[in-house]
């Protein structure tokens, strides 16, 4: 089953179950990609939903990191339930260990040695990788493993 028909199905789903939190987070979930589909002229693939959610995902994460600290503890919460939701969409993300593990193997494969090839590997990793792993955190395992790596020839 495509992801938009399992939003759709959900949708409908959390309208029966007079889900108010999954509503409005699958509502906006579809606005999103419906903004997108007028953007790209083009029926979006799973891919690109995916890309949607986690874009909204971010921006959930970017708010509860600029009210942290405050006496907001309902929008927090509303914020965190949210977050909860848009999760599940998402496929599960690759363990540290994973990440490194690939991470190295292109490594070899590139011949990389130091930071300056972290241009030749990130874009290799982030292809296998795909949507299972956030750039930041990629670019973090890169930069160790390649700063390593220039330490050992030293």
């Amino acid at each position: 089953m495509k992801l938009a028909d399992r939003l759709s199905e959900e949708l409908k789903q959390a309208m029966r179950d007079k889900d108010k939190v999954r509503l409005s987070v699958l509502r906006l979930i579809k606005a999103a990609m419906k903004n997108q589909e007028i953007e790209s002229h083009h029926a979006l693939s799973d891919e690109e939903i995916l890309s949607v959610i986690r874009k909204e995902v971010k921006q959930r994460k970017d708010a509860l990191e600029a009210v942290k600290g405050s006496e907001r503890a309902d929008f927090i919460a509303s914020v965190e339930a949210e977050l909860e939701v848009l999760s599940s969409y998402l496929p599960a993300p690759l363990a540290l260990d994973e990440i490194r593990s690939i991470v190295l193997d292109v490594v070899r494969e590139t011949g990389a040695s130091s930071r300056a090839d972290m241009g030749k590997v990130m874009p290799v990793v982030m292809e296998r990788v795909g949507s299972r792993a956030e750039g930041k955190t990629v670019s973090q395992v890169v930069q160790e493993v390649l700063a390593s790596r220039s330490a050992a020839h030293e």
